[in-house]
């Protein structure tokens, strides 16, 4: 059923590493992903009292532990369990090899590299291709399999693979059914949204929808996915503004982005994300981590003598408040910290509502060569000077003494990672990348 019969259908997966950092540990000392008892544990320099970046699945099953339990929850002293630190030059250097393999199904601009542990492939364009290679009777759920098996040969990764007609689809079938799944699949595509995604009670488990949202979903009568997709737009709009329109989107399975649009968009691009230490509850805590960031990025345009003309925020919740916020904006192009930080922080409040964070991604896009920007009718040339030169001798400083060497009062706050970040990848030790 579908009241869109038209909507174009793409072939999509949606692909996770389960439990990734934990697997590739696991792996490491020739241990079997999924009965390996072992944990990826931070220490205390970087999460206070330690925290766990990743629990392989039986470690979860027998003591209960999650991916945000603390080191106190951890039986330290069971025999059982393998406790690693985190080694995240290493993780990146196997999420290469991964994407790699990837590469083999798709071409470059068909593979979106969502995080560490999950991408998204679109084969529309490579089915023929991959009909040739591997029989005319293929199928899409063959063809993860395919996948699946290509992984675990060579490099011993377990993978679960959504597949969709649409890129929020394939992340629904993925999250909602083949996480769970005997055989790690699930296939959606729109005529079976009735069946596996309008039944669904709790809307903060649907994938980019958080509990805020749920809870405004719910006091509107909207007590399912089903529900949602039978609402009047309007009220939906009336409630979220444009948001509105993306939820209804949402639940039946409409996404008409592709990931060709975001690879063009990336390739001119810079980025900054990090996992938090702990699970972030205040707005000023994560504007905080937002400025640093913001600062970091600008700094970097300017090493590299670029000027970005946009900002995107991408925000993950806590598992315990699944979704997350995303927005971009158009700016007049420049590398002032104060501009990128202030657009940053504008796109922030106005999309956060109070929920508890542990992802952040700050990116600018739209770049070219730093010397032709236009500039800002509202900052005069003396004030944008002042900003330029403030720039530039905080970037001399740093260069010479270190990022640490000069930073704002607020990086010495409880919420401010500047400083512990300072020589560590993703928020945590980067290890050696070659596995030792």
């Amino acid at each position: 059923m579908s009241l869109f019969p038209n909507e174009e259908r793409r072939k999509i997966l949606a692909i996770d590493s389960k439990s990734f950092y934990a697997s590739v540990e696991a792996i490491s000392v020739n241990l079997n992903p999924l009965t390996a008892v072992l944990v990826v544990m931070s220490t205390a320099e970087n999460a206070g009292r330690g925290l766990i970046l990743a629990a392989s699945p039986m470690a979860k099953k027998l003591f209960g532990l999650s991916n945000v339990s603390r080191a106190y929850e951890v039986p330290i002293h069971d025999p059982r369990l393998i406790i690693r630190q985190p080694r995240m030059n290493y993780y990146i250097r196997v999420n290469k090899q991964v994407n790699d393999i990837f590469r083999n199904f798709v071409a470059d601009e068909d593979l979106h590299i969502y995080s560490i542990d999950e991408s998204f492939l679109d084969v529309t364009d490579s089915w023929e291709y991959l009909r040739a290679q591997y029989g005319s009777d293929l199928t899409l759920k063959r063809l993860g399999r395919i996948i699946q098996r290509e992984l675990r040969e060579k490099i011993g990764l377990y993978l679960s693979v959504g597949i969709g007609d649409s890129l929020a689809m394939a992340k629904l079938a993925l999250d909602l059914e083949a996480k769970s799944a005997p055989d790690l699949l699930g296939e959606w595509h729109f005529e079976d949204l009735a069946e596996k995604l309008w039944p669904q009670t709790k809307l903060d488990d649907v994938w980019s929808i958080g509990r805020r949202t749920a809870k405004r979903l719910y006091r509107l009568g909207i007590m399912s996915m089903g529900d949602l997709a039978m609402v009047d737009p309007a009220v939906l709009y009336k409630e979220f503004g444009v948001r509105g329109h993306e939820l209804f989107a949402l639940a039946w399975g409409i996404d008409r982005s592709r990931i060709t649009d975001k690879h063009h968009a990336k390739e001119h691009s810079l980025s900054n994300g990090q996992v938090l230490p702990r699970n972030y509850q205040t707005a000023a805590e994560i504007s905080n981590v937002i400025r640093e960031m913001a600062e970091q990025i600008a700094s970097r345009l300017r090493a590299e003598k670029l000027v970005a003309g946009q900002v995107s925020l991408s925000i993950s919740f806590s598992r315990n408040t699944t979704g997350g916020l995303n927005g971009r904006s158009n700016i007049i192009p420049t590398n002032r910290t104060v501009a990128i930080v202030d657009a940053l922080e504008e796109i922030f409040q106005q999309k956060y509502q109070g929920e508890s964070v542990r992802n952040i991604y700050v990116g600018a896009s739209k770049t070219g060569p730093a010397g032709m920007e236009q500039g800002d009718l509202f900052v005069s040339y003396d004030e944008d000077m002042k900003q330029q030169k403030l720039d530039q001798t905080v970037d001399r400083i740093r260069k010479k003494y270190g990022i640490t060497s000069i930073v704002k009062s607020a990086s010495l706050t409880q919420g401010g990672t500047m400083i512990g970040r300072a020589g560590l990848v993703g928020g945590h030790r980067g290890g050696n990348a070659y596995g030792s």
